[in-house]
């Protein structure tokens, strides 16, 4: 549908799913599985924000455009212009890997994240505040391998603004053209960061000639969007680059309601053995206390412990701010949007609610893919898999490393995730791998002595990781060992059947053992050769060169004009006349 002939829909910053479905005049059941293709688990009385109903909308068919008008929060209560305040901006740092984007952070915050980055990447979304011109902006570190789609996407999500980090060096790579997908989907603004301008290789305007071609118009060439050159490493243009994002923000004119309850989402998540379940969360509006009841979709809790990003203990959380939440009942699924309410009962409530509807909600997505699932499961049962076990230190890298398995595409081969979770590997883990035949992949987590023990008495392969690529590359080498091997085919020469010398003893039916004549009348034939044996125009079977005669003597090759005896063994009788075309065969281990 072209953009004249869709319809527009006016959203404001949040909505309803049910209040967005009845905008759009569809089933709301239509929407919630858009969203989870998306990657959004949201129930029908959820809000989602203006950017996912605006990348959802344009996906059913319709163009959204943001209201203006103040919109109704929670309890009812109406955001008033008098009320809001400026918040500061929320910045994803997207970009290809090794462009430089942690390094960019590590020179903006004077700090050296990249030395704690195992294989100097960034394995998870970090979320850091820095000031320019007294200031506050936030910071979202995404990392850029493929491995983390999910991630960037939430980043995406987040975030206010998109600094787009591109190596003068490099160019635009596969990661880069994706995270220009999402910013131009969103319409989130970008701006772009050239970096590494400092190498003698760069070129700065070869990147901007390339963004042109994805529908990036830098404004010094006539377009709308910014750019700096910087190097991450001098420190050159850095401060340029956080003028032109505060002027970004100021044009966005962001504004919050500090006085009201807080949400936000949850950026990462793990569990720590002596603190319990930690969250690292973005306050989007309101502002968050030690000691409030909060709730996402599947945790309830009470903060006993507010952390600033640095970890330092805090009273009290502000609007665009990340901060270390401890308290919670469960490790909460990165991703989800969170709430405070008035009580833990009242949190607990509406966290039950919300579980019955997810469940209504997955019910209805089951039976609308039933018939798909039905079709694919004959197929389903020819593929090989392989089965593993993945425990990881966060249900973000759990999240990316998932996505990136179930996206591995073949139609022989398969991974099976028989069993994942956060935390050590443990005794059950390595119980179900010896009953299951799988193998145990460990990211960034330890493994409990006991389960060592018993990996070891039962044969259990267990393989740690603290570079995700690492893992990922590794499973993908374990899931090309069952793929069957390409056979090549070479040919020969072709020989017609003269004279027949002997039939072996133990010839049957099915094994013919003969020494038969032949004359090669085209190419060659080795000893070892595979046969087709033709007669007249059809093919009746197939068969070996065992050995090659000629004047009595044992030869290894035979070729165009010569006549040799034969020494062949195969699953037909061979009779004169016949016509044998040799060939070799050749297996080539194949790769995913």
């Amino acid at each position: 549908m072209s953009s004249e002939t869709k319809k527009t829909v006016s959203i404001g910053p949040s909505i309803t799913v049910k209040d967005f479905a009845a905008k759009l005049s569809l089933p709301a059941s239509r929407v919630i599985s858009e969203l989870m293709k998306n990657g959004i688990l949201a129930s029908i009385n959820e809000k989602i924000d203006y950017e996912t109903a605006a990348i959802i909308a344009e996906y059913l068919g319709f163009e959204a455009k943001k209201e203006k008008e103040p919109v109704v929060q929670k309890g009812g209560l109406k955001k008033r212009a008098g009320k809001l305040k400026p918040r500061p901006p929320v910045v994803a740092m997207l970009g290809h890997v090794d462009h430089g984007k942690t390094k960019l952070l590590d020179t903006i915050r004077r700090t050296n994240l990249v030395s704690k980055e195992a294989g100097g990447i960034t394995q998870s979304i970090g979320a850091y505040q820095a000031k320019a011109k007294g200031k506050l902006i936030t910071f979202l570190d995404t990392p850029g391998h493929e491995a983390f789609r999910a991630m960037r996407r939430r980043g995406t999500h987040l975030a206010d603004i998109v600094v787009l980090v591109i190596a003068a060096d490099d160019g635009i790579k596969p990661q880069t053209v994706e995270a220009i997908g999402y910013c131009q989907k969103s319409k989130i603004p970008i701006v772009v960061a050239i970096n590494k301008i400092d190498k003698p290789e760069a070129n700065p305007e070869k990147v901007k000639s390339q963004l042109a071609e994805y529908g990036i118009v830098l404004e010094e060439r006539g377009g709308k969007t910014v750019s700096v050159e910087i190097s991450a490493k001098t420190g050159q243009g850095i401060d340029n680059l956080l003028e032109m994002i505060l002027l970004v923000a100021d044009m966005a004119d962001l504004r919050t309601d500090p006085a009201c309850p807080a949400e936000g989402f949850v950026i990462e998540s793990f569990l720590d053995s002596r603190k319990g379940p930690v969250a690292t969360i973005l306050i989007k509006n309101g502002t968050l206390k030690k000691g409030d009841f909060i709730r996402t979709e599947t945790v309830i809790g009470r903060i006993r412990r507010l952390e600033d990003f640095q970890g330092n203990e805090i009273k009290e959380g502000y609007p665009s701010q990340p901060v270390i939440i401890i308290g919670l009942n469960k490790i909460p699924r990165a991703g989800d949007a969170f709430e405070v309410e008035k009580s833990i009962k009242t949190a607990k409530i509406k966290a039950a609610q919300l579980m019955k509807k997810e469940q209504v909600i997955r019910r209805e997505e089951d039976i609308l893919s039933i018939s798909k699932k039905i079709e694919q499961k004959t197929i389903k049962a020819m593929i090989k898999k392989l089965n593993i076990i993945l425990k990881t230190d966060g249900k973000g890298s759990l999240e990316a490393i998932s996505e990136v398995l179930n996206a591995i595409k073949s139609e022989e081969v398969a991974c099976e995730i028989l069993k994942s979770g956060v935390g050590a590997i443990s005794e059950s883990d390595i119980k179900l791998a010896k009953m299951s035949k799988a193998l145990v992949f460990g990211f960034n987590v330890k493994v409990i002595q006991r389960a060592a023990k018993l990996a070891k008495k039962e044969g259990v392969e267990i393989k740690l990781y603290d570079v995700i690529y690492e893992l990922i590359k590794d499973i993908k080498e374990k899931l090309s060992e069952l793929l069957e091997p390409e056979v090549i085919r070479t040919d020969l020469g072709k020989l017609k059947v003269i004279a027949i010398f002997k039939t072996g003893k133990a010839a049957t039916e099915a094994r013919q053992d003969m020494v038969i004549g032949a004359t090669v009348i085209s190419g060659k034939v080795k000893k070892g050769a595979l046969l087709d044996v033709i007669r007249g125009k059809e093919k009746i079977g197939r068969g070996k060169v065992e050995e090659l005669q000629m004047e009595k003597k044992i030869i290894a090759e035979v070729k165009e004009g010569q006549n040799a005896g034969i020494h062949f063994k195969g699953d037909v009788r061979v009779k004169l006349g016949d016509v044998l075309e040799a060939y070799e065969e050749i297996k080539k281990k194949r790769t995913l």
